[in-house]
């Protein structure tokens, strides 16, 4: 497994793979994997000869300083988790290689990145598809995979890489999940016993949800809202029902399949899970 701290080795490097004319796949990760983030890479060796995984914990993404200085690392034992796992190449830029010194050019899905979780978290998604953006054009893959756990932002990245016309496809990959039911997250590891334990909800909120017979818009988000709210340790954030492809704002009975996202925080800890009910 070869190791590029530069775009420059990267695109050397990627380049003698498409001269064999040899096929790439992208992971782009924040780093502390977990088990989720192995099924990305799972995914990706499935489809591509080569398999490229970024490292890099975007600045740009995160609303809160002290946020980004507690997300968790540990690069010794990623790269381990990814000799593992067969990886090819991992690119570990530094933040100035990503964003250069007078850097002044973003990339932002207007609609998309300003609702839902776009409005709990102002300015996250501007950060995540400029950050993508940058990593597709440093590795310039075939395909590239994400989470579904995600799922604005899976849906953000689609539509980012339609609009500009990028030639990678984007393969949304299902939620990993612990055997208890909570979804894999690099942020678990902040959570207290007590939050870990309460984090349960999440699951089992979209668990009542999805149980629903004939099921609204209005009941699905009563149930869920009731079942958060009966946690006293969580502090609910978001909750959406949307249009599963486009996220557009729906109502009444389902029609269509529809996306269910949720945040809750739990100990200042915020968590993400999401759920497609298809009528």
């Amino acid at each position: 497994m070869q190791v590029c701290r530069t775009v420059t080795d990267c695109r050397k490097r990627v380049s003698a793979y498409r001269q064999s004319g040899e096929t790439v796949g992208l992971v782009p990760t924040m780093g502390f994997l977990h088990a989720g983030h192995m099924e990305l890479v799972a995914a990706a060796k499935s489809r591509a000869d080569r398999v490229v995984v970024t490292i890099f914990v975007n600045p740009t993404q995160f609303g809160d300083a002290s946020d980004l200085d507690a997300y968790p690392r540990d690069e010794a034992r990623d790269l381990a988790m990814l000799r593992e796992a067969g990886v090819d190449l991992v690119l570990i830029p530094e933040v100035i290689e990503v964003y250069p010194n007078g850097d002044e050019t973003i990339v932002e899905t207007t609609r998309m990145a300003n609702m839902l979780h776009g409005e709990v978290r102002p300015g996250h998604f501007r950060g995540v598809t400029t950050v993508v953006a940058r990593l597709f054009n440093f590795v310039q893959p075939d395909f590239a995979c994400f989470g579904e756990k995600d799922y604005q932002q899976l849906q953000v990245i689609k539509r980012m890489t339609q609009d500009l016309a990028f030639p990678i496809e984007i393969v949304g990959v299902p939620i990993v999940r612990e055997a208890d039911g909570l979804a894999m997250s690099s942020r678990n590891v902040r959570l207290s016993d007590e939050d870990r334990k309460a984090a349960l909800v999440l699951s089992s909120a979209l668990d009542t949800a999805e149980a629903l017979t004939s099921p609204t818009v209005e009941n699905l988000r009563e149930a869920i809202a009731s079942a958060i709210h009966s946690e006293p340790r969580a502090t609910l954030r978001g909750l959406d029902i949307v249009a599963a492809e486009t996220l557009d704002n729906i109502s009444g009975p389902l029609t269509a399949p529809a996306a269910i996202m949720l945040s809750a925080e739990f100990g200042g800890v915020l968590l993400l899970d999401q759920r497609v009910i298809t009528p």
